[in-house]
């Protein structure tokens, strides 16, 4: 199976160079291969680095610092020829426009269109063939603005499929979206997947949106700290992963995860090479004592 996209040791900060010595950097030494057909969650706290890989990958950033590739091209390269479509986040602006669902769907159609141009036949059926995958068409004609979070996440996804993509990036998909719908959109998404062929990156600080419509896991925060299947993650990896984000509550941590007694069970799956399994308590205290 080949690469859909690679990351080689890829470091970028939003600080001039001339004025980051010694500044954390937004993302720190990251190297991981997305293959072919995979459906990649990317898992970290805000502030963690996630868009900015994202915004990387759309060639929307020059990477300051190794190198992407996205089917063997350049960022820039797959976007211009239509390989990457793209959810972004829910913008409350977006949904100001006096626009249907189907007129949303037909902006990703005709993304490489000249602004005279009118949507070709093909392009109105490529439309059509989007709002159909994901289900939408009961509700195509309605305003995007009032719309539930689940209904418009749909005609987002449209939008990017309409411009038939085969590598599909979402950012925080399930924003506004309840518990019952979330897992209703990691089975749609596992089924477009299938049908279209796609490869999916979805970006989330989410635990359940990634463990439920994700084949593997990255846990970024600024650099890799783990990539694994969903049922290989670990409360320390988790920990390590999004302490940032406790100690902005609590203040200044200490965050421990320590291994209690081994588990026997030999029914029970661990996701680790080794098969070797142990609960993990979690312990935060101030000070940096436990």
């Amino acid at each position: 199976m080949s690469d859909a996209i690679v990351y080689d040791n890829v470091s970028y900060s939003y600080a001039p160079r001339t004025a980051r010595a010694g500044a954390p950097r937004a993302l720190e030494r990251i190297s991981l291969k997305v293959r072919e057909g995979e459906r990649l969650g990317i898992l970290g706290p805000n502030g963690g680095g996630k868009s900015t890989l994202l915004k990387l990958t759309l060639g929307l950033l020059s990477q300051q610092e190794g190198t992407i590739s996205v089917f063997g091209q350049s960022p820039t390269q797959a976007r211009d020829k239509r390989l990457i479509g793209y959810v972004p986040q829910r913008v409350d602006a977006e949904l100001a426009f006096p626009l249907s669902g189907r007129q949303v769907v037909q902006l990703g159609a005709a993304i490489a269109n000249k602004p005279w141009q009118r949507l070709s036949l093909e392009q109105r059926e490529d439309v059509h063939e989007a709002l159909v995958t994901v289900g939408a068409q009961a509700f195509a004609e309605k305003h995007v603005g009032a719309m539930s979070g689940g209904q418009l996440q749909r005609i987002l996804i449209a939008r990017a499929l309409a411009s038939k993509p085969k590598l599909l990036l979402l950012d925080e998909p399930t924003v506004g979206i309840d518990p019952a719908g979330q897992q209703q959109f990691a089975s749609l998404l596992k089924q477009i997947a299938a049908e279209k062929q796609l490869t999916v990156v979805i970006v989330s600080h989410d635990l359940r949106t990634i463990a439920a419509g994700c084949d593997r896991v990255a846990c970024l925060s600024r650099t890799l700290h783990a990539h694994t299947a969903p049922e290989g993650l670990t409360p320390a990896v988790l920990a390590e992963v999004f302490k940032h984000d406790v100690a902005a509550i609590f203040g200044e941590l200490h965050v421990d995860a320590h291994k209690a007694s081994a588990c026997t069970d030999p029914t029970h799956h661990h996701g680790h090479g080794d098969g070797s399994h142990a609960p993990v308590t979690i312990t935060v205290s101030k000070g940096g004592s436990s």
